[in-house]
């Protein structure tokens, strides 16, 4: 396979749809929001994803955070510990966040926060499902203007941007651990990110079995990455 990124950004966008439509369970009388809400969700979940090659070595601190000249921060992720420290470093850069890190074939299950209202969409599922490159490249378009890929995109590791996140808001990020064919070039193992803003509370995360993981596909990062 050689899929883009945003490729694997539109596929995860439709799994993610369809598993919500299959899971979720809505009132009567907010049915109305239903398609609405489903596809923000589903587009919030899906922006941030992305494979990255994570070396690990005794040597290699658990993960860098720095802060370039436009404001924004990078987190590289070198190795799965330390997550609470990740946080109260976020911290004293201005960032409030909730860092999971999760081994492979395991996610967190849904519903751990509300979505923030820039994260809403008007998808419906048929247009989700579209095999038209029209119908795709608009989504596409779309997804990058949610409040969530504003915030945390895929370049350098992950890059949240303090710009786009409102007072109160959270960051919440996911990484998963991921299964690569073996790359003398990038030895370890690779990990996989979503992440979006919410504005809580955030649950703790109750850890789900995540079939869909061993579905690898093409683990190169995007230019940057």
């Amino acid at each position: 396979m050689n899929d883009t990124f945003e490729d694997r950004l539109l596929a995860a966008l439709k799994a993610e749809m369809v598993a919500r439509e299959a899971r979720t369970r809505v009132p009567a009388v907010r049915r109305f929001a239903r398609p609405r809400f489903l596809a923000g969700a589903a587009t919030a979940a899906a922006a941030a994803a992305v494979a990255v090659p994570l070396v690990i070595g005794q040597q290699t601190p658990a993960y860098a955070l720095t802060k370039n000249p436009d404001g924004s921060i990078n987190l590289k992720i070198n190795e799965f510990r330390d997550p609470d420290q990740v946080e109260r470093d976020l911290a004293k850069m201005g960032v409030h966040a909730d860092i999971t890190y999760l081994p492979l074939g395991k996610r967190c299950a849904d519903g751990r926060a509300p979505f923030v209202a820039g994260d809403r969409t008007s998808f419906t599922k048929k247009e989700l499902e579209s095999k038209d490159p029209a119908v795709q490249a608009h989504i596409r378009r779309v997804s990058e203007k949610l409040a969530s890929s504003k915030a945390i995109r895929p370049k350098n590791g992950i890059t949240i941007d303090p710009e786009f996140i409102k007072p109160g808001q959270i960051v919440l990020i996911e990484v998963n651990e991921n299964p690569v064919e073996p790359d003398p070039g990038h030895p370890g193992v690779a990990w996989q990110f979503s992440g979006r803003l919410t504005e809580g509370p955030v649950k703790p995360c109750r850890v789900v079995d995540d079939p869909s993981a061993f579905e690898v596909g093409d683990a190169t990062p995007p230019p940057g990455s």
